[in-house]
């Protein structure tokens, strides 16, 4: 199988495209900047934003797994939010047409989107049917509209794209757990081992979240379920409070206890973390609706034992590496 991989150089496109390539899938990564060279993987310049030479690899493949877009793990200033928003609308819409234009076009196009694109709440969780997309919540600052309305652009272009032998997938992705260096875990994982694991503002807004094998194995069915397209929500089907989220953590780790910040020490350490305390504090509550619909069944449905697994993988990965 040939998988074409946009924006594959993350720390996402870097697990995916490891475990295709260990698997013995042809893997195409589009980059825009010089790229280490990986075991089993080839890198393809593009710029994500006119057609090129690139195309020709869309043309002929089997899935397109647009992973395009620059990290929301950043301060929201004025520039950061244009480039997040040109870099996913964009390279969404060159996609879009170079799988339009191709004479053998792919039989699947994954299209990343995000689970931020639901509403913040606490009182009930958000599947693909039911839940509720946000951006006009009360009582939240004004600017997180900002992500939900991109989370819905993003995804207009993939539904705007005339791709008619082409089954369109826009992945609500929550966010992914793996031991791999340049995650969300590390980083957590990190805070955790300084004693800064505790509850961050009351620590009752949700956190949504799933284990990167799950997520290989979900795109799997994603790609073989011909039945299946449109959003699906990628996360696992218990997503817990912040609170809890850090007590289980700390526990994997053997970490005893974890200094609690207010919100405004979150506000505080994003700014000196050049991020954003939206990451932190917006509650996420979003459950797999349609994977559990299509009898996808999870390996890590509770994050107690993902978080023991992901401890575990990191340390022998530490001894490895170092």
């Amino acid at each position: 199988m040939k998988v074409v991989i946009p924006g594959g150089t993350g720390h996402l496109g870097r697990v995916l495209s490891r475990v295709l390539a260990a698997r013995g899938d042809e893997v195409v990564v589009l980059t825009r900047r010089e790229a280490a060279p990986e075991p089993g993987v080839r890198h393809v310049r593009w710029d994500g934003r006119g057609a090129g030479p690139w195309t020709g690899e869309i043309d002929g493949s089997d899935v397109v797994l647009n992973l395009a877009g620059r990290s929301v793990n950043c301060r929201y200033t004025r520039a950061n939010l244009r480039e997040m928003w040109n870099s996913r609308i964009d390279s969404a819409r060159v996609v879009g047409g170079a799988i339009e234009r191709a004479a053998r076009p792919p039989r699947v196009w994954l299209q990343m989107s995000t689970a931020t694109i639901y509403a913040h709440r606490f009182d009930a969780p958000n599947d693909e049917a039911t839940g509720i997309l946000g951006g006009g919540e009360p009582g939240v600052p004004a600017y997180w509209a900002y992500s939900v309305d991109l989370a819905r652009a993003w995804e207009r272009e993939q539904e705007l794209a005339a791709t008619p032998h082409t089954r369109k997938v826009a992945l609500r992705t929550a966010m992914v757990m793996s031991p791999e260096p340049g995650g969300a875990f590390e980083m957590l994982l990190r805070l955790t081992k300084l004693g800064l694991g505790g509850p961050v503002a009351g620590g009752g807004q949700y956190l949504s979240w799933i284990h990167e094998d799950d997520l290989v194995r979900a795109l799997d069915l994603l790609v073989t379920r011909d039945d299946v397209s449109g959003p699906v929500n990628l996360a696992a089907p218990e997503p817990l409070p912040y609170r809890d989220f850090l007590r289980a953590l700390r526990a994997a780790a053997g970490v005893p206890f974890g200094l609690p910040a207010t919100r405004w020490m979150a506000e505080v350490g994003a700014f000196v973390l050049r991020s954003d305390s939206e990451l932190l504090l917006k509650s996420r509550r979003v459950v797999p609706g349609r994977l559990v619909a299509a009898g996808f069944v999870f390996e890590y449905p509770e994050w107690a034992a993902a978080a023991e697994d992901l401890v575990r993988r990191t340390r022998s990965l530490s001894r490895v590496t170092g």
